[in-house]
């Protein structure tokens, strides 16, 4: 089969720490016809250098001032010409062999729109220390929350251009609102595969701003009752994309250490759909924990897991 160009754009923002792994682990690739773009928000870092260092590599760059991450990954798409499309943070990194077994699952489903696959947690020092591993899903299932990982997402252009590009509106869950519009107009395909890995830092978005994400999944709820491609599926689905809302809730803000609220947004999925809830009674576990005081237990186990995964589990 032929390769067919793919496009990969990179937004960045002071983030000179991670830029140049994250550049790497996509120029290294062994896919033959790429085309990259790397969209600086103005980085007042060391950022600039570094893309300077690579720029001869890149299709193109530009640093300048932005309205937030979802502008500049939109900027880059508009420069795209690839028939396949993905985006990679400047603090994640590609799996090696990534690009190639996204097109070859395309290839294999010409009915898709999007792919995705597994990905690897990573620390600050690129250390791993867990495996997000996932499942087929369908556009239901995305509309009850179950998340998948952008950084093992690649697209369709044709499919995106159709369903249109990230809504500014949206800081936190701007790609889940995006794979629900996509999902509306085509399937998405998971690959077992471990496509990428995914940074976490105290800087990062997921953890610095853990108490906004339940605001942002009950504004998707908000849209999806009106949007006429899936208010049909949402009023067939309703408790169960209920509960999928307040469960994320809940999952963020334990993880934000907001003990009380957590339990109460578990509370609320557990009234909607108890399965939900029930699957993850270990964080209800932890959530009283911290109530109590105890939450370094919490700490503790966590620690001896991620010994226990790069001891036995970490990938080759």
């Amino acid at each position: 089969m032929k390769n067919p160009l793919v496009t990969i754009v990179t937004p960045s923002y002071n983030q000179s720490r991670y830029l140049e792994q994250t550049i790497r682990s996509v120029l290294d690739q062994d896919y033959p016809l790429l085309e990259y773009f790397v969209i600086d928000g103005g980085s007042t870092d060391s950022s600039v250098d570094i893309i300077r260092r690579y720029e001869k590599q890149l299709s193109g760059w530009v640093s300048e001032k932005d309205r937030g991450q979802a502008d500049a990954i939109n900027k880059g798409f508009r420069c795209a010409s690839g028939e396949f499309i993905a985006w990679l943070n400047s603090d994640d990194i590609y799996q090696p062999g990534a690009i190639r077994k996204a097109i070859d699952a395309f290839q294999q489903h010409p009915e898709a729109g999007l792919v995705y696959g597994n990905v690897l947690s990573i620390d600050e020092n690129s250390q791993p220390f867990n495996l997000q591993s996932f499942k087929p899903h369908s556009l239901p299932d995305l509309m009850a929350f179950n998340i998948i990982s952008q950084p093992a997402v690649f697209m369709r252009r044709s499919v995106l251009e159709q369903a249109g590009y990230l809504d500014l509106g949206y800081h936190l869950l701007l790609d889940h609102h995006l794979w629900l519009r996509m999902a509306a107009l085509a399937p998405l395909v998971f690959i077992p595969e471990t496509l990428a890995a995914a940074r976490y830092h105290a800087e990062a978005k997921n953890l610095a701003r853990t108490a906004d994400f339940g605001r942002e999944a009950f504004k998707i709820v908000d849209w999806m009752r009106t949007d006429p491609a899936l208010a049909p599926v949402f009023e067939g689905n309703r408790r169960r994309i209920l509960a999928g809302a307040h469960r994320l809730d809940a999952f963020y803000l334990l993880d934000g250490g907001f003990y009380a609220a957590a339990l109460n947004a578990y509370g609320q999925a557990f009234r909607y759909n108890p399965p939900i809830v029930l699957r993850e009674a270990h964080r209800v576990a932890y959530a009283f924990l911290g109530l109590l005081g105890l939450a370094k237990l919490r700490g503790l186990y966590i620690t001896l897991r991620t010994r226990i995964f790069q001891t036995f589990k970490k990938p080759s």
